[in-house]
């Protein structure tokens, strides 16, 4: 290993054709990522491989950069929309193991880490990056001493780190979206559904957010999910989350990511109530079928009149994921008391209707879905019949768009 002086010279470190794998979100190694979209127009054309995006840093990039991901999320949109952005049509958690078994084979590998003594963490996220690096040519490392250490994604002895550098910027933050009068009347529907002793799974944005806000009444709650933010240090520190009835991991919040602002990060560093483990374990579906009452909260682009959910392609472009909703809608139905709820506005920015005759893409199959909320209401659909399923849908659809929607069911039913 080598201690680099800043910026780093990519010069002779990246080949024609490689795959360059960063961490994504809130672990994306700034210092690491600006200086290589830097120096990108003077390099051998490569591909980077990225997750959801809430920097600046790839939005005017080089052409000589291709990029891949697993969803559109974030930054990652303009990207989409440029025609740059190849998608891989995966669920999260195989997303991550194929880099285990070498499907997806990085070359080099950038990562931001954290310190304690002689400890490194993966910090704020134990994803795809530290498998990435057991087969890459060269793993950069970015020291970077504003970041949280936290326990579970401990870097591994045996995955060596060919260089470091010493971070000239914080982590990436991502404050919590103010909320409207659309995700509190959701949220007042979904926390309907939430019981004490509950344990809860949820993504990021304005209606996850509203939801947990208003869950401060709540008691015992857990967290298993693959993300935490801000709010769930609100229901902490309020009582509400105890982490006592979860089945497993008793008195501990777990996470596969940690995306929020500087008070979450001190929240978590160094903090053994909190563990930020691998995909394996956070979207495992032995570990989620042993949780008590998971409840897992996510979101969607539309729903249809069968229950299909689609949280992908919009007019046939991608603007979203897969991500981990399957692998948690799942795990929640085999959960013991489990709900699966799929909360969405009734309606889109241009006034379109978000409830559908039918969906476009298929993320999560009419098979799988439990409870759809929208400011209207829920729609209890698991055990209804299709018909069944399309009265309570059109219900909670806004009702401008209900006898639209009714008049394409009689059409179709002849």
């Amino acid at each position: 290993m080598s201690e680099s002086v800043l910026p780093i010279d990519f010069a002779g470190l990246i080949r024609e054709g490689d795959l360059v794998v960063c961490g994504q979100a809130t672990a994306e190694p700034l210092t690491l990522t600006e200086a290589l979209m830097a120096q990108a127009a003077q390099l051998p054309p490569f591909r980077m491989m990225i997750g959801p995006v809430f920097s600046e840093t790839f939005s005017a990039a080089s052409p000589n950069v291709s990029f891949q991901s697993y969803g559109v999320i974030g930054t990652t949109r303009r990207l989409a929309r440029a025609g740059r952005l190849e998608v891989i049509p995966s669920n999260y958690s195989a997303f991550c193991a194929d880099f285990a078994t070498r499907r997806h084979q990085a070359d080099v590998v950038l990562v931001q880490l954290a310190q304690s003594g002689g400890r490194l963490s993966a910090s704020l996220s134990n994803d795809y990056v530290i498998d990435a690096a057991r087969g890459a040519r060269l793993v950069i490392a970015e020291i970077n001493p504003d970041a949280p250490f936290t326990f579970s994604a401990e870097w591994p002895a045996d995955v060596p780190i060919h260089r470091r550098v010493t971070a000239r910027r914080p982590p990436v933050e991502l404050a919590s979206t103010p909320l409207d009068d659309t995700s509190r009347r959701i949220a007042s529907h979904a926390a309907s559904l939430i019981a004490d002793g509950s344990t809860l799974q949820f993504g990021v944005g304005r209606i996850p957010d509203a939801i947990l806000s208003s869950l401060s009444h709540a008691r015992n709650l857990g967290i298993h999910s693959g993300l935490i933010n801000d709010a769930v240090v609100d229901l902490i520190e309020r009582g509400a989350v105890t982490n006592a009835d979860k089945g497993i991991d008793a008195g501990i919040t777990v996470t596969n990511q940690v995306i929020g602002t500087q008070r979450l990060y001190r929240f978590v560093h160094e903090n053994k109530a909190v563990a930020v483990r691998p995909t394996s374990y956070t979207h495992g579906q032995g570990n989620l079928a042993q949780i008590n009452r998971l409840v897992a909260i996510n979101s969607a682009l539309q729903v249809g009149l069968d229950g299909s959910v689609n949280s992908e392609t919009l007019d046939g472009t991608a603007i979203g994921a897969i991500g981990g909703q399957l692998d948690f809608v799942r795990g929640a139905n085999a959960s013991r008391g489990g709900r699966a709820i799929i909360a969405l506005p009734a309606t889109a920015s241009d006034g379109s209707s978000r409830i559908v005759a039918n969906v476009e893409t298929v993320t999560t199959p009419r098979a799988d879905v439990d409870g759809i909320v929208t400011e209207w209401g829920i729609a209890e659909l698991r055990g209804c019949g299709l018909a069944e399923r399309a009265r309570r849908l059109i219900a909670i659809a806004a009702p401008e768009h209900r006898d639209a929607l009714s008049d394409q069911i009689r059409k179709a039913t002849g």
